[in-house]
C-alpha cells in the first residue's frame, strides 16, 4: 500500500519529480511516463473555491497512489496535472490497460463536505528509450502526447514514441514555421508597461514574444512555443528572447529611458548549465547591468525543490537580477512553500484584479499577499488592471505597482519608446483615457 499524503505539498512537484526521473534515466532504468490531466477541474475551483479544490486534488492523488501501488512514482506537474512513472518499457496495450484501470476506478465519486466530484482524465504517455538520457526531451514528448489527447474528439489517451517526431502535416508545418521564424526574423519583442500606481510613472516593462506572420500579421506565438516544446528548441527560443531584451535595454538607456525589464523564463533554461554564463556574457556584450532585469517564473518553478533550480536562481540574484513569481495565486501551491524561497517580486494573478470591484474576497486575498510581501521585503505587482476603480482600490490596499490595459497593452518597441517620451514631456501624467481597455 502506498503512503497517504496529508497535503499537496508532500507530493513531489514538477522539478522534484524531474530530478527523480533524471536519476532513473541516467542509470539507464527502463521506464514509461504518463501525464494525467484532470478534465474540467477549473470548474471545481471556480464554483467551490480553491480550498475544496485542493482537498479534491489531494483525494485524487491518494487514490491514484493506492490504485497503482508503491512501485509507481507519483508527481505533480502543475495545478491539476499529475505524472506517473511505471517501471519498464510498457507496450501500447499495457499503457491502455493502465489507462482503463484509472478511468474505471474514478467512476466512484470523490466526496467532500457535501460535494461530489467524478474525475475524468486526459492522459499522454511515452516510453523512454534505453539510449535516451535527456529527461527534458522525455517530458516534452509526454506533454505533446497530453496536448494531443486534450485536443482529440475521439480519445482521452494519446501514446507517442520517443524515437521520432510525429509525421503529421500539422507537426511538420509547425517545425517549418519555427525554423522560418528564426531565419527570417519574424519574431519580435513587445513591451507592456509596469506603472507606479501612485505617480503613474512607467517603472518597468514585461517583455512579451510576438510573431510577425507573413500572411496572418502579428500573432501570439502559441503555436511556435508548441513547436519549440515538441522539437526541444525551448532553450533556443528562450535565449533569443533574453538577448532581445538586452538589446532593447541598451537602446532604452541611450534614449534616456531608465526602467527595469522583466523576461519570462523557460523552465528548461534553469536546467541549463550555460544559463548563468549566458547572462554574464550578454551583460558584457551589451554593456547593460544585470540589475536592469527581472526574471519572471511561474509558481511551480519558483517553489521548485530542485537543487539545480535553486542554485541557478541564487546565482542570478547574486549577480543583481530580481526574481519575480508570476501569476501568484493562479496555481495550487501551498502557502507554506513561500516561506522557504527568496524572491524580490510577487505578481498577483489578474483573476484577482479583474473582478476586484465585484468580489470582496479578491480584495482580502490581495491584502493578504501585500502582508506577505511586506514580511518578505519584496514588491507586489498587480496584473490585469483595466479600470480606474480597480486602480484606486489597489492604491488604498497599499499596492504600489501594476500593469494592464488601463495603462497599455503590449506594444512594439518604437511605440513603447514614444509612450515613455510622452510621459517625460508631460511629467507624471499618464494618458489613461486613451489606454483603457
Amino acid at each position: 500500500m502506498s503512503d497517504i499524503h496529508k497535503s499537496l505539498v508532500t507530493i513531489p512537484n514538477r522539478y522534484a519529480f524531474l530530478d527523480r526521473i533524471d536519476q532513473l534515466v541516467k542509470n539507464k532504468t527502463n521506464l514509461s511516463l504518463m501525464l494525467i490531466d484532470v478534465v474540467r477541474f477549473s470548474d471545481v475551483s471556480s464554483s467551490l473555491g480553491f480550498r475544496v479544490g485542493d482537498v479534491i486534488l489531494l483525494g485524487i492523488a491518494n487514490r491514484v497512489n493506492q490504485l497503482f501501488g508503491s512501485d509507481v512514482l507519483l508527481g505533480r506537474i502543475s495545478g491539476d496535472i499529475f505524472g506517473l512513472v511505471f517501471s519498464g518499457c510498457l507496450s501500447e496495450s499495457q499503457l491502455r490497460e493502465q489507462f482503463d484501470r484509472l478511468i474505471e476506478h474514478f467512476k466512484t465519486p470523490i466526496n467532500f463536505d457535501g460535494h461530489a466530484f467524478i474525475a475524468d482524465f486526459n492522459v499522454g504517455a511515452v516510453v523512454n528509450l534505453p539510449d535516451n538520457k535527456d529527461t527534458i526531451k522525455l517530458l516534452a514528448r509526454a506533454e505533446t502526447a497530453l496536448k494531443q489527447a486534450k485536443e482529440s474528439k475521439y480519445t482521452n489517451l494519446q501514446i507517442l514514441s520517443l524515437s521520432k517526431a510525429p509525421h503529421t502535416g500539422r507537426s511538420l508545418a509547425l517545425k517549418a514555421d519555427l525554423q522560418r521564424a528564426f531565419s527570417k526574423n519574424e519574431l519580435e519583442i513587445y513591451f507592456q508597461p509596469k506603472v507606479n500606481l501612485n505617480t503613474l510613472e512607467v517603472v518597468g516593462a514585461e517583455c512579451l514574444l510576438r510573431w510577425n506572420h507573413p500572411l496572418d500579421g502579428v500573432l501570439f506565438p502559441g503555436s511556435l512555443i508548441e513547436a519549440a516544446e515538441s522539437y526541444n528548441m525551448m532553450n533556443e527560443l528562450g535565449y533569443w528572447t533574453l538577448e532581445q531584451a538586452f538589446k532593447s535595454a541598451l537602446q532604452f538607456r541611450l534614449q534616456g529611458i531608465d526602467i527595469v525589464l522583466a523576461v519570462n523564463m523557460s523552465p528548461t533554461q534553469l536546467y541549463d548549465i550555460n544559463f548563468i554564463p549566458t547572462l554574464t556574457s550578454l551583460s558584457e556584450t551589451y554593456c547593460v547591468e544585470l540589475n536592469q532585469f527581472e526574471l519572471e517564473l511561474t509558481e511551480d518553478v519558483a517553489f521548485s525543490n530542485s537543487l539545480m533550480v535553486k542554485k541557478q536562481l541564487s546565482e542570478a540574484r547574486a549577480l543583481g537580477l530580481n526574481i519575480a513569481v508570476d501569476d501568484f495565486g493562479k496555481g495550487y501551491s501551498n502557502l507554506a512553500q513561500i516561506r522557504d524561497i527568496e524572491v524580490d517580486i510577487i505578481k498577483i494573478d489578474k483573476s484577482f484584479v479583474m473582478e476586484l470591484e465585484l468580489n470582496p474576497v479578491n480584495l482580502a486575498i490581495i491584502k493578504a499577499v501585500q502582508l506577505i510581501g511586506e514580511a518578505m521585503e519584496c514588491d507586489i505587482v498587480a496584473e490585469g488592471v483595466e479600470s480606474m476603480e480597480q486602480m484606486h482600490i489597489l492604491r488604498e490596499a497599499g499596492i504600489k505597482r501594476g500593469q494592464g490595459f488601463l495603462f497599455s497593452k503590449a506594444i512594439p518597441e518604437s511605440d513603447f519608446v514614444e509612450l515613455c517620451r510622452l510621459e517625460l514631456s508631460v511629467g507624471t501624467s499618464f494618458p489613461l483615457d486613451s489606454r483603457a481597455g
